[in-house]
């Protein structure tokens, strides 16, 4: 997995990046209320926000990480958006993204660069 410094972990499964937030994120916004996804085939450009998520504590935005298109969201987490808290790294993905160039992954941190920026 591959992690971005605004707390999102990028997945490789086969031809698409699964995108979702991470444990520290979901315990810095604590419980999760709502949840609002992008469509799919949704064209999505590097920093454009295509998704809300809103917690008891506050509201955030989250950012495409790469160019590409919505190929899956997971309506689990609209329904029951306190899945994000329990399983933030499993089961709570946000979205399945195409893009055209995985290697473009490659600027983004591992798992102890995150962990050293979290500290």
């Amino acid at each position: 997995m591959k992690y971005t410094e605004e707390h999102e972990w990028l997945r490789v499964e086969g031809d698409v990046v699964v995108v979702g937030i991470t444990e520290h994120a979901s315990a810095q916004l604590g419980d999760v209320v709502f949840v609002e996804l992008p469509e799919v085939g949704t064209m999505v450009a590097t920093g454009d926000e295509v998704a809300v998520i809103e917690s008891v504590k506050a509201a955030s935005d989250i950012c495409a990480p790469l160019d590409g298109e919505i190929v899956a969201v997971n309506d689990a987490i609209v329904d029951e958006p306190g899945k994000v808290n329990e399983d933030p790294l499993g089961e709570a993905w946000f979205f399945k993204m195409k893009i055209d160039d995985l290697s473009a992954l490659d600027q983004f941190m591992d798992e102890d660069a995150y962990n050293d920026l979290i500290g």
